[in-house]
Order: C-alpha cells, then sequence, then structure tokens
C-alpha cells in the first residue's frame, strides 16, 4: 500500500494519500479528482528532522509536520 502524492488542478492542493487497491482519490479541500500524482523520493526521518534522500529540501515542510494545503 504506497503512500502518493497528489496536487489537485483544481485547488491547487498538495497532499498525500496512503491508496489501497483501486481506491478513488479526491482531494480533501475541494472534493474533486482531477489530480496530477507527484513525482516524491523516500525520506528519511531522524529525530525531529526530515530529509529527503535526494539530499533537497522540501520548501512546504518542516522538522516534523508538512504544510500542506495550509
Amino acid at each position: 500500500m504506497p503512500i502518493y502524492e497528489y496536487r489537485c488542478t483544481a485547488c491547487g492542493c498538495r497532499f498525500e494519500k496512503l491508496v489501497r487497491g483501486n481506491e478513488k482519490v479526491a482531494c480533501p479541500e475541494c472534493g474533486k479528482s482531477r489530480l496530477d500524482k507527484l513525482f516524491s523520493v523516500f525520506g528519511v526521518k531522524s529525530g525531529d528532522r526530515f530529509t529527503p534522500s535526494s539530499g533537497g529540501s522540501c520548501s512546504s515542510c518542516s522538522a516534523s509536520s508538512c504544510e500542506g494545503c495550509k
């Protein structure tokens, strides 16, 4: 059961979703299902720090929380 990252084409919300089987995915903000699946990388969390495996940093996430649609 992979976790995918999405961006809603209707409202621009970015979010992650644990997808089970053929489950339909909808935006948690507007409820639309017009989504772009985003390329994501594996990450490593150590203590209160999150580091993407690519060595880059996420502009919308901080230590232990992701801002998502906020």
